[in-house]
C-alpha cells in the first residue's frame, strides 16, 4: 500500500467546509475528499468521516452545505478541522445563518452550494454523501482566489481522528 500512499499523496485537492442540520442541532467539518460525479443531473460527493459528529448528524439530515475554501480561509479550515464538536460550539465562533432544511450557512465564505441528501455510500472509514443542488453561491465575477489545499492543511491536527 505505500505506492498508493504516494499516489494519494500527490493529490492537492480543494478543501470544503460541510455542515449538517437535524433534530435542532447543527454540525460542521473540514473535508478534503468531495468532487462533482454528475454532469446531467448535476450531482456531487461528500465524504465524512464516520468518527464525526457531523457524520452522526448528516445520516438524519436532508441536506449538507459545501462550502469551498480559499487560501485566505484557513482559520476557518482550522476551527472545523481541528475541533471537534463534540466539545466545542463551532457556531459560536462565526457568522453563519439557517439555509435549505436549517442546514447552516457560514457567512465568511462566499462560495457554496446546499444540496438535497439523495444517497449514501458505504466506503471504509467515510461514508459517501451523494447531494443534488438546491441552492448555490457561484463564484463572484473575475479570477478566483487561489483555493485552500491540502498539502497546506497538512500539519492540522484533527479534532477526531480521520
Amino acid at each position: 500500500m505505500t505506492e498508493f500512499a504516494a499516489f494519494t499523496d500527490a493529490v492537492d485537492g480543494p478543501m470544503y467546509v460541510v455542515t449538517a442540520a437535524s433534530g435542532g442541532e447543527r454540525a460542521g467539518c473540514l473535508v478534503g475528499f468531495a468532487s462533482q460525479c454528475s454532469i446531467d443531473p448535476p450531482r456531487f460527493v461528500v465524504w465524512l468521516s464516520i468518527a464525526n459528529r457531523t457524520y452522526r448528524l448528516a445520516r438524519e439530515a436532508e441536506h449538507l452545505t459545501v462550502h469551498l475554501l480559499h487560501e485566505g480561509d484557513r482559520a476557518t479550515a482550522e476551527l472545523f478541522g481541528g475541533e471537534t464538536g463534540d466539545r466545542v460550539d463551532k457556531f459560536a465562533r462565526v457568522g453563519w445563518h439557517p439555509g435549505e432544511a436549517g442546514s447552516p450557512v457560514l457567512e465568511g465564505l462566499a462560495t457554496w452550494f446546499t444540496g438535497r441528501i439523495d444517497g449514501q455510500v458505504e466506503g471504509g472509514d467515510h461514508v459517501g454523501f451523494l447531494l443534488t443542488p438546491v441552492a448555490v453561491a457561484p463564484p463572484a465575477a473575475g479570477p478566483p482566489p487561489p483555493l485552500l489545499r491540502y498539502r497546506a492543511l497538512r500539519d492540522l491536527d484533527p479534532g477526531h481522528p480521520a
